[in-house]
């Protein structure tokens, strides 16, 4: 057998495989002192027999996960409550203190997207914060569908804001350009927030001056099809469940490439700055992200940006999305080149835009190379499973996914380049 041959059958083996992973529940137990309530995911039925995927909480606050099964005929609170509490300990690290929430403004960049968007903004509408506002950009539409529904259902408390250039970047830097307060939001149109999700991700800057980003814990709103579950198996967005606080004055010693291992720090879809300290570092670079040929990296160029400007980093998993996984092996594929290209598009806009920078990426490489492999996403298929649970990774990652990372890295620099060379045609959207 040709070795292009022997690829394309290993290719279609690893498909098989993938179709035949069932579908997982996603629920939630509260446990408060001796009392338990279980309820579905957020647009989930009741939980019945089988698979669940377990969000254990204490007193409100997500505190783990675990994967369990639940036998016929028996009753799924009473088996669930009794794995949770075997299972799922308090988190270890500690959370900064809580204070007041400063004034904050919520950004939520969409596309030709309005009816995930719709459940987004309900959400959003019912967070706890005491002061805050959303901003929605609309970004390069083709319809109008966006603008007619926040004006419809959402005009008294959403902006609406059209953003007519293409990327993930440029929606972003025109939300941070509108929003009036001390700390701007970043999420998607595909999320789901939980009530204290804002509170939580916020008071953390009223605790800590120096602090100019926060993260928080995103989690899967449904395991329905073999893409979602295979990608929550392997981690998903997951941080786990210990509250960290990244110091560039105090680097963290089993991070050798800190900071540039961003990914590491959080995601896009559950974020927020200080705006004063975004704006100083000049926002995201509009070259990056979904939507221009860098493919992604927007988030992580951020948090970079932050941290090489000596602020603190503070990533907390109390503050929680619910996030709508992407759905097939077309996606996953996407998104794993994806992934591969914005990785490398990210360091290099970090790179052109502060090659002051480089002699500090130089000098962490050497150490750094032992752990470069995590970065291609190539997940063992043995050990623990998704962050904080206690189950296994049952679903091997296929190599075709690591594979197409590993070109997107290679791919990443040139689509940076690319992206910045169609910016300079547009009038005020200077890269940098």
């Amino acid at each position: 057998m040709s070795r292009g041959a022997g690829a394309q059958a290993r290719t279609q083996e690893e498909i098989r495989r993938f179709l035949a992973i069932g579908a997982v529940q996603v629920a939630e137990l509260d446990l408060t002192g001796d009392e338990a309530v279980l309820r579905p995911g957020p647009g989930s039925p009741p939980v019945t027999h089988g698979e669940v995927f377990l969000l254990v909480r204490r007193e409100g606050r997500p505190v783990g996960t675990l994967l369990a099964r639940v036998p016929e005929g028996a009753d799924p609170q009473t088996v669930l409550t009794e794995a949770a509490r075997s299972t799922a300990d308090e988190a270890r690290g500690r959370d900064l203190p809580a204070g007041a929430p400063p004034s904050t403004g919520v950004v939520v960049a969409t596309r030709e997207r309005s009816g995930q968007l719709a459940r987004a903004l309900d959400s959003l509408l019912a967070q706890d914060h005491p002061d805050f506002e959303i901003v929605v950009v609309d970004n390069a539409p083709v319809t109008d569908a966006t603008r007619e529904l926040v004006e419809r259902k959402y005009a008294e408390r959403v902006r609406y804001v059209c953003e007519p250039v293409p990327g993930l970047a440029v929606a972003h830097n025109t939300g941070l350009a509108a929003v009036r307060g001390e700390v701007v939001a970043f999420t998607d149109d595909d999320v789901v927030a939980d009530p204290r999700w804002l509170t939580e991700l916020t008071a953390p800057f009223a605790a800590d001056p120096r602090l100019g980003c926060a993260t928080g814990l995103i989690l899967p709103a449904r395991l329905r099809t073999p893409a979602q579950v295979l990608l929550e198996s392997h981690g998903g967005f997951a941080k786990g469940f210990a509250p960290t606080t990244y110091d560039p004055q105090d680097p963290p010693r089993d991070e050798p490439l800190f900071p540039f291992t961003a990914g590491r720090f959080g995601s896009g879809a559950n974020m927020a700055f200080r705006t004063d300290v975004l704006r100083a570092v000049g926002g995201f670079d509009p070259a990056t992200g979904a939507g221009t040929p860098a493919r992604g990296g927007d988030d992580l160029y951020g948090f970079v940006r932050v941290l090489a400007q000596g602020h603190r980093l503070h990533y907390t998993p109390h503050a929680l999305v619910w996030h709508h996984h992407r759905e097939t092996w077309a996606d996953l594929e996407t998104q794993a080149y994806g992934y591969g290209a914005g990785l490398t598009a990210y360091l290099t806009a970090v790179l052109v835009n502060r090659p002051a920078l480089l002699p500090a990426l130089l000098a962490r490489l050497p150490r750094g190379l032992s752990r470069a492999r995590a970065l291609t996403a190539v997940r063992e298929t043995d050990g623990g499973g998704a962050p904080g649970d206690h189950g296994a990774r049952t679903h091997p990652w296929p190599r075709r996914l690591s594979r197409l990372q590993r070109r997107g890295m290679v791919y990443g620099p040139v689509g940076y380049l690319r992206a910045r060379r169609a910016l300079r045609d547009v009038p005020g959207r200077g890269t940098g």
